[in-house]
């Protein structure tokens, strides 16, 4: 979008209307002006508005850094088009700030002859202190490049609501509605979704809700009234697979595959977490899934949480966990256990960046290394990696059915982008899903020990239940619950004894089960499909430069990969959704 070029106003006042084949917007304030409510309002009427979307939530790690200031800007990009949007947008096209600190932080963003709103009510001698500027931007030539449109959004928002009873607080942190509601009109997106969802927050606090429908309206009525606008903007529905298709976020998909995996297989769900960020909502979301009989436990720390989890697995449950790089490194010894145990444990690392504490709410994709390497001895373990919002949704589900189909434990690495960011989502039918079945032993897998040795108080001759007996195909062990007649076994983190589980200490026993391990981890390839090299439709199975990536880079590489062979360049991409093992078929690429 290039509003620079856009025409001057028709004859008789009314605003044109120009077709773009995608935009990309930015809202920026405090902490506290409600920008991430804002984005996502805003992404929920692009999604009813049949747009491919992809966003970006960007806040600081304080919870509430002071106002005014460059590092407590909290901001929201939605990326939107008629087209297969990959990634939240390289450069904005509107950028609705809140404050001067916000237009500081972000104006690099924008594009040249981009559009930016501004909240002039902040734009006064405190606010250029507490951003720390020397001059106005609006009139030292900082923002010539651009399209400045000066919007009193605080004054207006409190003129529309004096009628109210509302405190003068509650009125000024409605006028992100009324920013809402602007921008809504400008790229002609529907109002009654936002309308619908006001209904439902404030059901209980007719007030509010009266007031911020108020404001919403007022602000895209605006947008119609005002002489600033000299176009509007639309961008029209996207040409996607047919089926039910709803906006989701990472950490809403992560939850609802977990959900699906235990329907699928029959296991209760149990979610053991520790609050981290950016990690968090995940367990918001399922503690709302109640009524699948998902049972979600806060723990007081990381090493509970992921005990909880295992213990779980270890009682015939699905246990799953989740944390962030940090809560990972603390999670490791469990991990470990899990893996000598061989029981299945999903964990979810919502990847931030580090090291120690490092930038909580910034995405990094800095753990690969720790979730493939980071146990002690030999503990080699499935990883995969989502490759965007949606595809959550089907990582949680097909982490779920490795860790019990091969009775291990398998860790999930997503990150920050991922987990907050939003996307279209196509609604599968559960019968689309992989097969996911799950069989418990039952009854004695042997008849007495194998040469001279006791199994679990059995002698020869006896039928005797061996806990690590293995499954010719996948070399799971058998999945006993704690109290079955007749299958009472050792658990703990001591080396096993081949099929008997006693307690071994020989050097060829350790060797033989380190090797099993590692091999039934590797027969998890055969699971797994040959990735397909992207070369941007042109069918090409060759070239010069081969770009691999894994997780949310997918979008940002296909999109380099779409420019580049648009200049003529040989380059294809090669998107890796399993990090370990290896899928098949690297070797002919």
């Amino acid at each position: 979008m290039n509003p620079t070029d856009v025409e001057a106003p028709s004859a008789n006042g009314q605003t044109d209307t120009e077709a773009l084949p995608e935009a990309t917007v930015l809202f920026a304030g405090d902490s506290g002006d409600g920008m991430q409510l804002t984005g996502s309002q805003f992404t929920l009427a692009t999604a009813h508005a049949q747009s491919d979307l992809a966003t970006l939530p960007d806040y600081p790690a304080e919870i509430r850094a002071p106002a005014g200031t460059t590092y407590g800007i909290s901001g929201f990009q939605v990326h939107f088009g008629s087209g297969n949007v990959r990634t939240p947008g390289d450069s904005v096209d509107l950028l609705v700030a809140m404050n001067p600190a916000a237009v500081k932080v972000h104006l690099g963003r924008v594009e040249r002859g981009g559009t930016v709103v501004v909240n002039t009510n902040a734009f006064n001698d405190r606010g250029f202190k507490l951003a720390d500027l020397d001059a106005n931007p609006l009139n030292d030539g900082t923002l010539d490049d651009y399209r400045v449109v000066e919007v009193e959004l605080s004054k207006l928002t409190r003129e529309a609501l004096s009628d109210t009873d509302l405190s003068t607080k509650e009125v000024d942190r409605s006028k992100n509605m009324f920013a809402l509601g602007l921008a809504l009109w400008l790229f002609s997106r529907p109002m009654a979704p936002a309308l619908e969802w006001i209904g439902k927050k404030f059901e209980d606090k007719p007030a509010l809700r009266d007031a911020n429908r108020h404001v919403l309206k007022k602000g895209y009525h605006y947008g119609e009234t005002t002489e600033q606008f000299v176009t509007r903007y639309d961008v029209a529905p996207a040409d996607l697979e047919e089926g039910t298709y709803r906006a989701v976020r990472g950490a809403e998909a992560l939850a609802l595959g977990l959900v699906a995996a235990s329907e699928k297989s029959g296991l209760g769900l149990f979610y053991g977490s520790y609050p981290i960020t950016p990690a968090s909502d995940i367990l918001h979301e399922l503690s709302r899934h109640k009524n699948f009989g998902v049972m979600t436990f806060q723990a007081e720390d990381e090493i509970a949480a992921a005990g909880s989890a295992l213990g779980a697995s270890f009682g015939g449950q699905l246990g799953v966990c989740a944390t962030s790089g940090p809560g990972l490194a603390l999670k490791t010894e469990t991990i470990g256990l899990a893996t000598m145990t061989e029981l299945p444990m999903v964990i979810l690392d919502v990847q931030r960046g580090g090291p120690s504490t490092g930038l909580p709410t910034k995405t990094e994709q800095g753990d690969l290394f720790q979730a493939i390497y980071g146990r002690n001895g030999d503990a080699p373990l499935p990883v995969v990696a989502p490759d965007g919002p949606a595809d959550c949704f089907r990582a949680a589900y097909d982490a779920c059915r490795l860790a019990c189909t091969y009775m291990t434990p398998v860790i999930l690495l997503a990150d920050v982008y991922l987990a907050n960011g939003s996307e279209p989502w196509r609604i599968p039918d559960a019968a689309d899903l992989p097969p996911f079945e799950v069989h418990f032993a039952t009854e004695p897998n042997a008849n007495g020990a194998p040469e001279s040795a006791h199994v679990n108080g059995k002698k020869n001759g006896e039928a005797s239940f061996l806990p690590y007996r293995r499954d010719e195909e996948t070399l799971a062990r058998p999945w006993a619950k704690p109290g079955t007649e007749g299958l009472e076994h050792r658990v703990g983190g001591l080396e096993k004894e081949a099929e008997t589980g006693d307690v071994s200490y020989d050097p060829a026993n350790h060797q033989r089960m380190t090797d099993v391990r590692a091999e039934k981890i590797q027969r998890v390839a055969r699971d797994l499909d040959a990735p397909e090299v992207y070369s941007a439709g042109t069918g090409a199975d060759e070239g010069d430069l081969l770009i691999t990536a894994w997780g949310s880079t997918r979008g940002a590489v296909e999109t380099a990969v779409d420019r580049l062979r648009g200049r003529g360049l040989a380059v294809s991409g090669l998107h890796l959704r399993t990090l370990w093992p290896l899928p098949p078929g690297l070797e002919a690429i």
